[in-house]
């Protein structure tokens, strides 16, 4: 993952710091043992924990405390003050935790915290013996690591129809992409972590069929393995584009490293761009080309990039945005044809191109599921537990179709964070937790030097109404997405603290209505 190193400040935590300077409720920035740390008060305890999120680097300073809990401005991530430990994904590590003492009016950071390994649990009536993971993505990886965190001992086998150890996807259309993140950071984890975790990666493992009744997952090859509980994580398939010549081998789609990489390459070597879609994946490949100097074209059928989702106001700010970089809208037309040399529009214009990328859409990867005959609906269904229709077989990631309870519907959410924290509840249900998953939806995009925070979830919506401004000279607004009068997102643009804030004030409107 990224660099996590910050520069030195604020006084030595060590060396002790008057209690009359931490109000409750307060933090202090500081330094301990040559690390950044935060010195927390909570009433009459208080608590020191590392500074800096594992995630991607922010400071936690700018985050918000809730509860026993730090979370991070950036991502949402949510770390516990007691232990250290990452609760909530994004983050998957830890941060530093150390002892505090009280004494004489003052408050010393001490040494730090170890951590004791959760005991291996011995499989037990009601516990799985085996769990095989279907996916190698976002919620599949935080599953299998969330179920050595919860001290499972068994068998855990993920099998990945991708030739890639899992990675860091938001990470493919962005900073790889863009040429400002190394390779170095696109896998989540490395094979000797997986390894050392009694966790068996198998990759190039594409699933055919389940066997519900022997309870068993048969691979194209013919191999079998053998489960007591099953995760589906299979992720979804980007829609692919119905012309002439869209299988030309300079049409591309990115949804793997491998697609990351060959896009990559392509860049290296080209000068002109056609991307055809105006969609965040999409976007955010206008913007990463156009970091590498490729001259793009975006074509799509709206009027205004991404007002479905976001509305007027930011979706016409965003193509302003992109304009000023340089990039060619062409809307409210789609592409009629693909040749070597460019793609023809409908509107019979003929745009030149080294290559194309396409990003329409994704739809969810649901045959397995369809041909085990689990129930259905525009996704996987699945209970508040994650559960699928069928006992033993969990669901989560872009597939999952689950009872929300801050909109009262059943949504299915195609978000990086989603699938992780999905992946994380399945685990702890899969070992009999029943944990209902309440989390509330988060996503992020980053276009050039403008990123946007999204809570909440409003797949459909009869208000925006924006608070603050987003212009060339200002950016700095929140976007609240209503219908009927009630909230159901709310979008930020550098205001991080307001951000989470909205994802706590959902959290509390979800508990008054268990």
């Amino acid at each position: 993952m990224n660099d996590t190193t910050e520069t030195l400040s604020g006084p030595d935590l060590t060396q002790g710091v008057a209690l009359s300077k931490i109000a409750d409720g307060a933090m202090l920035l500081g330094h301990a043992h040559g690390e950044p740390a935060l010195l927390v008060r909570r009433g009459d305890e208080l608590f020191a924990i590392g500074a800096v999120c594992t995630h991607y680097g922010a400071s936690l300073a700018d985050g918000l405390l809730v509860d026993d809990t730090m979370r991070c401005p950036w991502h949402h991530a949510c770390f516990s003050l007691r232990t250290g430990e990452a609760i909530r994904a994004p983050a998957l590590n830890p941060v530093s935790c150390w002892h505090v003492e009280q004494r004489d009016g003052s408050a010393y950071v001490r040494e730090k915290i170890e951590r004791v390994a959760q005991p291996s649990a011995p499989t037990a009536a009601g516990r799985p013996g085996a769990v095989v993971i279907v996916g190698g993505g976002a919620a599949g990886n935080a599953a299998a690591e969330m179920l050595r965190r919860e001290g499972f001992s068994g068998r855990i086998t993920m099998l990945s129809a991708d030739a890639s150890v899992p990675c860091d996807r938001p990470n493919l259309s962005k900073g790889y992409l863009a040429g400002t993140a190394p390779a170095e950071s696109n896998p989540l984890r490395s094979p000797d972590f997986y390894r050392a975790s009694g966790i068996d990666v198998k990759l190039g493992a594409r699933a055919a069929t389940i066997d519900t009744a022997s309870r068993h997952v048969r691979l194209v090859d013919g191999s079998r393995y053998a489960y007591d509980a099953l995760l589906l994580a299979t992720g979804a398939e980007p829609v692919r584009l119905e012309v002439p010549g869209s299988g030309l081998p300079h049409v591309h789609y990115l949804r793997t490293l491998a697609d990351s990489r060959a896009l990559v390459a392509k860049a290296l070597a080209s000068q002109r761009a056609v991307v055809i879609g105006a969609s965040f994946i999409g976007l955010e490949v206008a913007a990463s080309l156009r970091s590498r100097n490729i001259a793009v074209h975006v074509v799509a059928p709206d009027t205004v990039p991404m007002q479905k989702i976001l509305g007027p106001d930011v979706g016409t700010f965003i193509r302003r945005l992109h304009e000023q970089h340089g990039v060619t809208f062409h809307l409210g037309t789609t592409a009629a044809s693909i040749d070597e040399r460019g793609v023809t529009l409908k509107t019979g214009e003929h745009l030149q191109a080294d290559f194309v990328v396409v990003g329409i859409g994704v739809r969810p990867a649901i045959s397995l599921a369809e041909q085990a005959g689990l129930a259905i609906d525009r996704g996987i269904t699945v209970d508040e537990h994650l559960e699928t229709s069928i006992p033993g077989i969990f669901a989560a990631g872009d597939i999952a179709r689950w009872p929300d309870r801050l909109t009262g519907e059943r949504i299915r959410v195609e978000h990086w964070v989603v699938a992780e924290r999905q992946g994380q509840t399945a685990a702890r249900n899969m070992l009999g937790r029943r944990e209902r998953f309440d989390a509330v939806p988060f996503f992020w995009t980053e276009q050039y030097d403008f990123a946007l925070a999204y809570v909440g979830h409003a797949e459909r919506w009869d208000q925006a109404e924006l608070d603050g401004r987003l212009d060339a000279d200002t950016r700095d607004c929140t976007i609240t997405y209503r219908r009927g009068g009630k909230i159901l997102a709310v979008a930020t643009v550098y205001r991080d603290l307001e951000s989470l804030r909205a994802e706590v004030e959902f959290e509390r409107t979800i508990t008054t209505t268990a």
